[in-house]
């Protein structure tokens, strides 16, 4: 399966963890945990071949499958359908019998016989997959997933970012590894097709290593744990399940700090000790004797848990607007012959808190495109209003450029601000030092939220439009986003299937997609979040 020895890992210059050797075999369920930045993303990533370590060896065994939490789609012309089979080649094999079918209906001879021995090879060539058993498996992995027949038959290039990612994981399932690498699986899925993903990983007879801030997900399938210490830069291996993996690490925290506290009072004790007798130079060799077994007694000890950095997160004062500084008219939004929304009104009025909801693959994240001005209706009108700043989060951190650095894209979203300004506003979002010249392209999702979050603090906006903000963030930050969120002044309108960020939004209204309609927001609707 994967073995790691002596595993040393760095973000540029900065160190992450050193020294680190662990196992992962056939039945290991391993939850991956550690605060953002700590290094998670690196590291499976180093797990699955996609980066080196700066020193030490990783030894796989088995295919692996690997879910990234900002997955590479293949071919944008690919169907949806093909990339899942694609993950055991039966994608082409389907596409060769196909083409044979209608080859065979040839009035040339030749022709239909060379499309029947083409049919037979991949006849074979299907049946040593799995036969038509494996594309119904693959129908059912998609279908628990959220993704309906008609999106299959789709380009991957009509897809929404979450409906893209949904097929990368239901290709990852399809896949047969005997080894899932799974960074933040849950992101973009329903409850019902989370209850499904905890079933099926339970069920996984391979090994598992997760990322995940999914609480439930956690205690329902791993029977390990990996805890990254970012203070430490090492890793504590746990065996054991999430329960008593969170019950143990307080255990032995407390144990650490009853240890220093004991060790630093004989050290104290020591070192006055020492002080005394320094004073007498008969005495001075003993006195630096004691004071050189004070600083052993505590440089041995492990170093209490240091609290973990979050960043300070608080949404801009709003530029001065109108009444209603945002409306949209009629607009309707197709791909080829799908038709996404049709006809939908909008007005955002100033200090307006809005919900979106509708299922996966209703055009939420499309209508946010389009009120954000990334993308154009086929028909409608976008009506500014005075003074409208719009400040747009992207659930697939598209306004980040992965080619500049994270100063760079922070001075692009605020070219107003000094490279002091930025680097002091960067820091508050916990990225100092050489960290501000890294490219945003190595960023993890945890970092490039950070990011992203940071340019709307400095771009006064007054009409945010906010696409699932609390996607890979760690409890800690979460809850800065959610205090962001109810204190912010200006307009918000907010896609989420986190139930705590519209408790937080307190909504005044709701927009119902696809169907476009609009209604003042009433606590039925929250049944319906985790679920759209």
């Amino acid at each position: 399966m994967i073995t790691v020895q002596q595993l040393e890992v760095r973000a540029g210059a900065r160190l992450l963890m050193e020294n680190v050797s662990f196992r992962v075999a056939a039945g290991d369920k391993v939850g991956l945990v550690g605060r953002n930045g700590a290094g998670k993303t690196t590291m499976t990533k180093i797990l699955a071949g996609e980066a080196l370590p700066a020193a030490g060896e990783v030894h796989r065994s088995g295919e692996i499958g690997y879910l990234p939490q900002d997955p590479a789609i293949g071919d944008p012309e690919v169907l949806a359908r093909n990339r899942i089979l694609s993950a055991r080649g039966l994608d082409e094999v389907f596409t060769a019998m196909r083409q044979a079918e209608v080859d065979m209906a040839s009035d040339d001879p030749k022709v239909r016989d060379r499309a029947m021995r083409r049919y037979t090879r991949a006849d074979a060539e299907l049946h040593a997959g799995g036969g038509y058993a494996a594309e119904s498996e693959a129908a059912t992995i998609a279908a628990s997933l959220g993704i309906e027949e008609r999106i299959l038959a789709q380009p991957l290039k009509t897809l929404s970012g979450g409906q893209r990612r949904r097929v990368e994981l239901a290709r990852i399932l399809f896949s047969g590894a005997e080894t899932l690498l799974l960074d933040e699986p849950t992101n973009h899925l329903d409850a019902d097709s989370i209850v499904w993903l905890r079933g099926f990983l339970q069920q996984h007879r391979g090994g598992l290593i997760v990322i995940s801030h999914d609480n439930d997900l956690l205690e329902a399938t791993i029977n390990k744990v990996l805890h990254l210490d970012a203070n430490r830069a090492t890793i504590d291996v746990y065996n054991m399940g999430w329960k008593a993996y969170l019950t143990q690490r307080e255990t032995d925290e407390r144990r650490r700090k009853r240890e220093r506290a004991n060790a630093e009072s004989k050290a104290k004790m020591l070192t006055d000790q020492a002080n005394r007798m320094r004073a007498k130079a008969s005495k001075a060799t003993a006195a630096q004797s004691m004071l050189k077994r004070a600083e052993k007694m505590v440089s041995g000890l492990d170093a209490e848990r240091a609290q973990d950095k979050v960043a300070r997160i608080k949404f801009p004062a709003p530029a001065p607007c109108g009444k209603t500084p945002l409306m949209a008219e009629g607009l309707s939004k197709s791909y080829g012959s799908l038709e996404v929304f049709t006809d939908v009104d909008l007005a955002i009025d100033k200090g307006s808190r809005v919900v979106i909801l509708g299922l996966n693959g209703a055009g939420k994240t499309t209508m946010m495109r389009i009120l954000a001005g990334v993308d154009k209706a086929d028909t409608g009108t976008i009506i500014p209003g005075h003074g409208l700043k719009i400040g747009y989060y992207a659930q697939e951190h598209e306004t980040l450029d992965g080619s500049r650095t994270v100063l760079q894209n922070m001075q692009s979203a605020a070219p107003q601000l000094t490279d002091t300004d930025a680097r002091s506003v960067l820091g508050s979002f916990l990225f100092s030092g050489d960290d501000a010249h890294k490219p945003a392209s190595v960023l993890s999702g945890g970092e490039k939220t950070r990011l992203a979050l940071a340019s709307l603090v400095v771009s006064s906006a007054n009409v945010l439009l906010l696409d699932e903000p609390t996607n890979n963030l760690d409890p800690a930050s979460r809850e800065e986003v959610l205090a962001a969120i109810r204190t912010y002044e200006g307009a918000i309108i907010l896609i989420t299937h986190d139930e705590g960020a519209v408790r937080a939004l307190e909504p005044d209204r709701v927009l119902l997609l696809p169907d476009g309609d609009e209604d003042l927001w009433n606590d039925e609707y929250a049944d319906l979040v985790s679920l759209a």
